[in-house]
């Protein structure tokens, strides 16, 4: 696997992990490396210096925001988990439950599928996905 720090015609900068240099050509070129921040199609390689780390102290810190936008994402995430129950792939199914008056109505997040999604809006149940995928929690 091979790490590209990238950008788009817009000046954002993201990475991308690739197979190999040709997995990303061919991957770009088919307009499916997109811009993580406004989804231009866009994209090409930006300068980077190699990096070789043992661990230690110059490791980088992956558990940190890089930036603004995944700070905030940070901040939305510790919000709604410290706010609501996280139900995982019932949400669907306690989402139509308290809709229904059938279970007391409380803040909830979780995993759907797609089709479930859209039926329960649908059938008029507000429902809204999430920008980041959700991590269970023991209970």
């Amino acid at each position: 696997m091979i790490r590209y720090a990238l950008r788009c015609d817009q000046g954002h900068e993201f990475d991308g992990w690739f197979r190999n240099s040709e997995g990303f050509e061919s991957l770009r070129k088919a307009g499916q490396v997109t811009c993580a921040q406004c989804g231009s199609v866009h994209v090409e390689k930006a300068l980077m210096a190699p990096r070789v780390t043992h661990g230690g102290d110059d490791a980088p810190d992956l558990h940190s925001p890089r930036d603004p936008h995944e700070a905030a994402l940070e901040k939305l995430r510790q919000h709604i988990e410290a706010n609501s129950d996280y139900v995982g792939m019932s949400f669907a199914a306690e989402a139509r439950a308290m809709h229904e008056g059938l279970a007391p109505e409380r803040a909830i997040h979780g995993e759907a599928r797609l089709e479930d999604a859209k039926q329960l809006l649908e059938d008029g149940i507000s429902v809204a996905p999430l920008p980041f995928r959700a991590r269970q929690r023991a209970h």
